[in-house]
């Protein structure tokens, strides 16, 4: 373009400079300027009006004269210079357009894409997801919405949510200035036929033109409920096995010591006959039956247990407590560590137990500092649970049931350890310079072990979250349950 103009503004040049007549062809200079225009900067566009300008001047059949002369100079320039500006400004402007459209175009075309990439998102998703408009009606459901709340597809749109969860009505988001809610509540729900069921609503809320809206993503945690509770009853079990277990351990001993005496009475003469002994002797030897009974022992099912992702757990469940309790955990695991023949809720509940007699220890103590740390070995995996806590005053009775130290029964520490015993793993008490540890001592599982076990890998089957039964504080003995 550049070069055509170029060979325009020569041939005009040409043409005026052979043709002799009594007008200028000046003004056809114009058109190259208006090709120029389109390419050039303003400072470049100002050169060429000048040589247009001179070229003017140079070929004009009339002389020059300075009054006359200077002025057709200047309005010649400004005319030249003008037209170049035109065509430079409409053509940034053009680009400017294009460029603008094409930004549009790649805007469009990006939306398109995240709405799809949204839509087949939401679509697929195996948990419900739904918007509510400020009456609480449906806007837009899923189809997981349809599944869980069993309704037909397409059909719950312009529906009341709280006929299915009723919490929903009890969110203050239709309020012209209420605030913006963007939480998590866990509540009751309803399918269509009126089965009942456990809702996680994680829900936030929102405005636009059409008035208050309400996004929500609910989840049926019914099975982790009842899996919570089913472990929550073994464990229980388990635990009351053990207390009744040593209960008749020590109502044997008592017989023992009740048989003797009731055998050095019946040798006095004339209380052998006597109703009374005879009855004493009957309900001792029935006592003494009811003490030796064997208590059958829980099936629990033992597995493979990712240690490492137990410890995460527990670290999860500890640490915003333990930050509010102004105590610092200090956590000292190896990269891997083997998994280990337990059960993974009694494990974690032993676990939670020493943190908690160590965090009760803490409470008068500066610093306070639990550290944790593990390591393992080829026949074992060693966890150890130490904090810089008083200490205990008196070790020898940590693990012996109803402790004469203990504030009431004193049973944590010693069904914790006959819990771990009854996979192969202990619990013992190592003195440190200051403060207390407590060492778990674990089975480590071998590969053919492994292969025949049920592994568990730190996962529970509903919705991949695990929730704790955190046991209540219990009785201390030199500061420990």
């Amino acid at each position: 373009m550049l070069a055509r103009a170029g060979l325009l503004i020569a041939a005009i040049a040409a043409i005026d400079w052979k043709v002799q007549t009594n007008v200028s062809l000046g003004f056809l200079y114009l058109f190259p300027m208006l090709m120029v225009g389109a390419w050039l900067e303003p400072w470049q566009l100002g050169i060429v009006a000048a040589i247009c300008t001179e070229l003017v001047e140079l070929f004009d059949p009339f002389p020059f004269v300075a009054s006359e002369g200077i002025p057709r100079v200047i309005l010649v320039f400004a005319a030249f210079f003008g037209t170049g500006l035109f065509a430079y400004e409409s053509a940034r402007n053009r680009r400017l357009a294009l460029q603008h459209v094409a930004e549009i175009e790649t805007e469009s075309e990006a939306r398109r894409d995240a709405e799809e990439q949204l839509r087949v998102l939401i679509e697929s998703s195996p948990a419900a997801i739904f918007t509510l408009d400020g009456d609480g009606r449906v806007v837009l459901a899923n189809s997981a919405a349809h599944r869980l709340f069993g309704v037909p597809p397409d059909t719950l749109a312009g529906q009341m949510m709280r006929d299915y969860l009723p919490a929903i009505g009890t969110v203050p988001f239709r309020r012209e200035g209420s605030q913006i809610f963007r939480t998590e509540m866990e509540c009751r729900g309803r399918k269509r036929d009126g089965e009942p069921f456990l809702a996680s609503v994680w829900f936030s809320s929102y405005r636009t033109r059409s008035g208050p809206r309400l996004a929500a993503v609910v989840a049926d945690v019914s099975e982790e409920l009842r899996d919570r509770e089913e472990s929550g009853l073994r464990q229980f079990m388990d635990g009351s096995r053990v207390v009744i277990a040593t209960v008749c351990h020590e109502l044997r001993n008592m017989c023992g010591a009740i048989a003797v005496l009731h055998a050095n009475l019946g040798r006095s003469a004339g209380i052998a006959g006597n109703e009374d002994y005879k009855a004493l002797s009957t309900l001792v030897e029935g006592l003494g039956k009811i003490a030796s009974l064997e208590l059958y022992q829980s099936a629990t099912d033992l597995s493979a247990v990712d240690l490492m992702a137990l410890l995460d757990e527990l670290r999860i469940i500890i640490e915003p407590q333990m930050r509010e309790s102004g105590i610092h955990v200090i956590w000292r695991t190896p990269p891997s560590l083997p998994k280990v023949r337990a059960d993974r809720h009694t494990l974690l509940q032993v676990f939670l137990n020493l943190i908690k007699n160590s965090a009760r220890a803490l409470e008068n103590a500066n610093p306070k500092t639990i550290m944790i740390g593990a390591e393992s070995s080829h026949d074992r995996v060693t966890v150890r649970v130490t904090d810089t806590g008083p200490g205990v005053g008196a070790p020898q009775y940590l693990f012996q049931a109803f402790q004469p130290a203990a504030q009431a029964t004193g049973l944590g520490l010693f069904i914790s350890r006959a819990l771990l015993r009854r996979f192969g793993g202990d619990l013992t008490y190592d003195p440190p310079a200051k403060g207390s540890c407590f060492t778990i001592t674990l089975v480590p599982v071998t590969q053919d072990r492994e292969e025949t076990s049920n592994d568990e890998d730190g996962a529970t089957a509903a919705g991949g979250r695990s929730r704790a039964i955190r046991p209540e504080p219990g009785a201390t003995a030199g500061g420990r349950t």
